[in-house]
């Protein structure tokens, strides 16, 4: 099915290089087992583990007849289970112990659940959606409520660097030192502009000393095509007899790598190299759109990435010494990093586990600068934060949205069709806005003001992110 392909297409280096019959066991086969595992990690997995565990018995989804097997036991971590019951709704199944998170967790979903705003809930709400006990524990809805509105509209800021010189007790960033210092981490040379391209806007827009960082170069998600055409150019614009007559030889040979590369055949290091040298032509023109000096444009090739395949190698001590070398250099007061680890080649996740083991290593030695900076987490390309998670939200304008979708088209070779898409069809602009605009739209809902989109950030705090 399309679903089985799509999944398989990072595999094969594009869909269409997906065979078209493949050999599976059937569901009553694997009925036939004395006893099954099925094991499941990350987010990408979240919502099929529910499906197939609490979920009615379909066709659509085999897994969801293993309910009916005697002894199958599904192996997952926090990420894979996070959309369970016992997850997602724990106060409907046992007994909570209501911290602030749990608290504005279970108010939003019943705001959510009612379509009501949360200042309109009512203690007959509470009591009829298995939430009494909340009552019982805190007092009257009305005070639960206020609470909770208070810990969203908080959260709420057009300043992400801080606003200088008022009161920054209830806003999530400081308010000194002001300009900042800022350091974007991007996994993908355009990772920065679909996820927060509004928040880096507007920290330009008001004055703050902005880096951005790219730390792999997406090399394997540049297609063919767009090496040949790059090749055809550089060869039509030099007039050197000589040289141009290298780069004819040049154009040769890698014209006839390319036309007998077979499916799944790694790309040579030249063909790798033009194309991240493509990527970071792209990302330096998305930076001078949005302002950024090229001086403080970093582009890092972390070696893990470097394997020509689409399984990476392990982060190691290279890479997070390349990590340290830049902190070190910027010191920044504050620190942005990709948390949406659903990319399908994992290598979000490994670019922020480099960065905590970064983090980790300078916090091992006298480093001073660090216990002044913020670290926070964006999402957008690959999935978004449940609003109950978010600390910091910055709205974003019509007019900025359109300079954010601008910045995304600079990169052009990711542009209509990417290489690895995932399940979603969606262009990344169009996910990112389609994100922004619904977390707009929730917070509205849940009676705050509205905006055109948001750009939802969590700190960190030193615990493991999925």
């Amino acid at each position: 099915d399309k679903i089985t392909r799509l999944d398989a297409a990072s595999d094969f280096f594009g869909e269409e290089f997906v065979p078209p019959l493949a050999i599976t066991m059937g569901v009553g086969t694997i009925m036939q087992a004395e006893r099954i595992f099925i094991m499941a990690w990350g987010e990408g997995k979240a919502p099929i583990v529910q499906a197939a565990i609490e979920g009615p018995m379909r066709e659509s989804i085999p897994a969801t007849f293993l309910q009916q097997h005697p002894n199958c036991e599904f192996v997952l971590d926090e990420a894979a289970a996070q959309q369970l019951t016992r997850r997602q709704t724990p106060w409907l199944v046992t007994h909570c112990k209501w911290s602030d998170a749990m608290v504005k967790k279970a108010v939003i979903w019943l705001a959510t659940k009612l379509k009501k705003a949360i200042l309109k809930l009512t203690n007959e709400d509470y009591n009829e959606n298995g939430m009494g006990e909340l009552v019982a524990t805190l007092g009257a809805a009305e005070d639960i409520n206020l609470r909770v509105f208070n810990q969203l509209q908080h959260t709420i800021t057009g300043w992400p660097g801080g606003k200088p010189k008022v009161d920054d007790s209830t806003r999530p960033e400081r308010a000194s030192p002001f300009p900042k210092r800022c350091l974007i981490f991007s996994p993908h040379p355009d990772d920065d502009v679909i996820s927060m391209g509004g928040t880096l806007l507007r920290l330009i827009d008001q004055g703050h000393e902005v880096h951005v960082a790219y730390q792999t170069s997406g090399n394997i998600a540049v297609f063919n095509d767009e090496v040949l055409r790059f090749m055809d150019f550089a060869e039509g614009v030099v007039d050197d007899p000589v040289e141009s007559q290298r780069l004819a030889g040049l154009n040769r040979d890698i014209r006839a790598e390319i036309t007998n590369k077979q499916t799944g055949d790694v790309d040579s290091h030249s063909v790798r190299r033009l194309k991240g040298l493509i990527r970071r032509g792209e990302a330096m023109a998305a930076c001078r759109y949005c302002g950024v000096a090229d001086e403080q444009v970093h582009f890092l090739d972390l070696p893990f990435y470097e394997t020509g395949k689409v399984r990476k190698d392990p982060i190691g001590p290279a890479d997070i010494a390349i990590m340290v070398e830049l902190l070190q250099e910027v010191q920044p007061h504050q620190i942005y990093a990709a948390g949406d680890l659903s990319d399908p080649h994992g290598t979000h996740r490994q670019c922020l586990k480099g960065i905590f083991a970064a983090i980790e290593q300078l916090q091992a030695v006298d480093t001073p600068w660090l216990s002044d900076t913020y670290l926070w987490l964006y999402r957008g390309a690959w999935q978004e934060w449940d609003v109950a998670e978010i600390e910091m939200a910055v709205p974003i304008g019509p007019k900025d949205l359109l300079r954010k979708r601008r910045a995304i088209f600079k990169h052009q070779s990711q542009k209509d069709v990417a290489m690895f898409p995932g399940l979603d069809e969606r262009e990344f602009w169009q996910r990112a806005e389609d994100r922004n605009r619904r977390t707009a739209t929730l917070y509205n809902e849940l009676g705050l003001a509205e905006y055109e989109a948001i750009e939802a950030f969590v700190r960190w705090r030193g615990t493991e992110i999925g």
